[in-house]
């Protein structure tokens, strides 16, 4: 069974972009470097990546070649895709979709982007770890790393780090006991 991984960054004060969904603040940070990077480890236990109609968007928008050509990509859209960037399918019903990954077993899914996606999986219990990787920017406001849904989740910290680019690395596995009940 694959298991379900968010990997995102945000801003100190809690944003994942600017309101006009800039990522600017964001790639001042970038430093490649001879080292292997986290996210070359993290994106090779990959084999399926699913994102939202925005991000697909914002990605496709960018001059960059397409990414992600060793993985299957799954957009969450109702809106077709003409002339699509890369190799991908679409998928409108959350639930369904969740059904069909769960039931991968040819590597790990990530789910890519923004937090709005994230949070429909995490209302439904469909996300086993999350990496957030805080960035040492404050951008004042834009959007929030977790759409406020009343959502009430426990996670385990399963690592905390700095990184090499001065990062701080939170890894956290979502706790699947209800929140009334002890864990066993």
């Amino acid at each position: 069974m694959a298991a379900i991984l968010g990997y995102i960054a945000a801003s100190l004060d809690g944003f994942i972009a600017t309101e006009d969904d800039s990522l600017d603040w964001l790639f001042r940070h970038d430093q490649p470097g001879p080292e292997e990077k986290d996210y070359d480890r993290f994106l090779r236990r990959i084999r399926t990546v699913v994102m939202g109609r925005a991000t697909y968007d914002f990605i496709a928008n960018d001059p960059s070649p397409w990414a992600y050509g060793n993985q299957r990509v799954i957009v969450v859209t109702s809106q077709p895709i003409g002339d699509p960037k890369g190799p991908l399918e679409t998928r409108s019903d959350i639930d369904a979709l969740i059904a069909e990954l769960r039931a991968l077993d040819d590597g790990d899914v990530w789910m890519l982007g923004g937090g709005r996606l994230q949070m429909a999986f995490m209302e439904r219990g469909a996300l086993d770890e999350i990496q957030i990787f805080l960035i040492p920017e404050i951008i004042g406001g834009g959007r929030p790393l977790f759409p406020a849904t009343g959502l009430e989740a426990g996670l385990t910290l399963l690592a905390a780090e700095k990184t090499p680019e001065g990062f701080a690395r939170l890894h956290y596995a979502f706790n699947r006991a209800p929140k009334d009940e002890p864990s066993a």
